[in-house]
């Protein structure tokens, strides 16, 4: 019997795997995935498993001829030893066999696959003609979004907005280096914005629900805790909201699961972003359009079946 050599599995670095895949690649891998018929409902619920100096989040998924899973480590007190907070690895195998094909480093994923799958639905729920964009927060997800939208809209106006000046100018002079010109601003920019973006790690609504308006865009994918918001009750209430899966959006998604505490949305209100990208679902003009992502097993996979060997 020919048994799997370890030191025969390919091996993908973050650097490789963001040379075979763009942005703009990533998101059409997750779209045709949904255009195909997929049913994010089907997919394994995200496992929390508690283990050493933190706990193990554990994302596995099948799709077609193919079966993978994303193991990251959340370790709270890394940073101050100089480590990642979250670190990832993802293992591809074979549906057929399950032999293990492929293993790279899966941190990178999330930085693809996020941005990716907040497109696909903005390329749908934003205006033909949105041309301004607010991003709330400054990390590496605030970054890519911006990098992840310009590839559906000629965006001409890209403000910033981050827990301090000093962050914010971080994202802009990152932006900058990758060619993309923003500014900072504050939180009431998102009153004028076509599209918001909030990547943040913030417990609390970042702005009041009458600002947003009518016909605009919003995506929140800050956090996948049941305790944390991003956006306030009141703007769910009065907003077309598409989520990936309704289920795992009143299970994870904070800013779902708190409205609906609140009795600013019941379960009926939620669209799948599949029903939206085979267009069983449309924006609406009367209101605001508001996704919220939460990060799903099989968008990982999606996105790396297109590096199958």
């Amino acid at each position: 019997m020919t048994m799997l050599n370890p030191d025969s599995l390919p091996f993908l670095d973050a650097e490789e795997v963001r040379r075979q895949i763009t942005p703009d690649r990533t998101r059409r891998l997750i779209e045709e995935v949904l255009s195909a018929g997929f049913d994010p409902a089907e997919d394994p619920a995200r496992q929390h498993v508690e283990a050493g100096a933190g706990h193990l989040l554990l994302m596995p998924s099948a799709l077609n001829d193919w079966v993978g899973v994303k193991v990251a480590s959340v370790a709270p007190g890394n940073p101050a030893q100089g480590l990642p907070r979250i670190q990832a690895l993802y293992i591809l195998l074979d549906a057929a066999t399950l032999t293990p094909r492929l293993c790279l480093e899966g941190s990178v994923l999330t930085a693809l696959r996020t941005p990716a799958t907040t497109a696909v639905a903005c390329d749908r729920l934003a205006a033909q003609e949105a041309r301004s964009l607010v991003v709330f927060g400054s990390g590496p997800q605030a970054v890519e979004h911006v990098i992840a939208l310009q590839q559906i809209r000629a965006l001409e106006e890209i403000t910033v907005v981050g827990r301090t000046p000093q962050r914010g100018q971080l994202a802009v002079d990152e932006l900058a280096v990758r060619g993309v010109s923003a500014q900072l601003g504050t939180p009431e920019a998102a009153g004028e914005a076509d599209i918001v973006v909030c990547a943040t790690s913030a417990a609390e609504p970042l702005f009041e629900a009458g600002l947003i308006a009518d016909g605009a865009c919003v995506a929140a994918m800050g956090s996948h805790e049941p305790d944390r918001r991003e956006l306030p009750a009141g703007l769910l209430s009065r907003s077309l909201v598409v989520v990936e899966d309704a289920e795992t959006a009143l299970r994870e998604a904070g800013d779902v699961v708190l409205a609906a505490a609140e009795g600013a949305v019941v379960r009926e209100d939620l669209h799948g972003l599949a029903a939206l990208v085979r267009g069983d679902v449309v924006r609406r003009t009367d209101r605001p359009n508001v996704f919220k992502g939460t990060g799903m097993s099989w968008q990982d996979l999606a996105v790396v079946s297109g590096l199958a060997p």
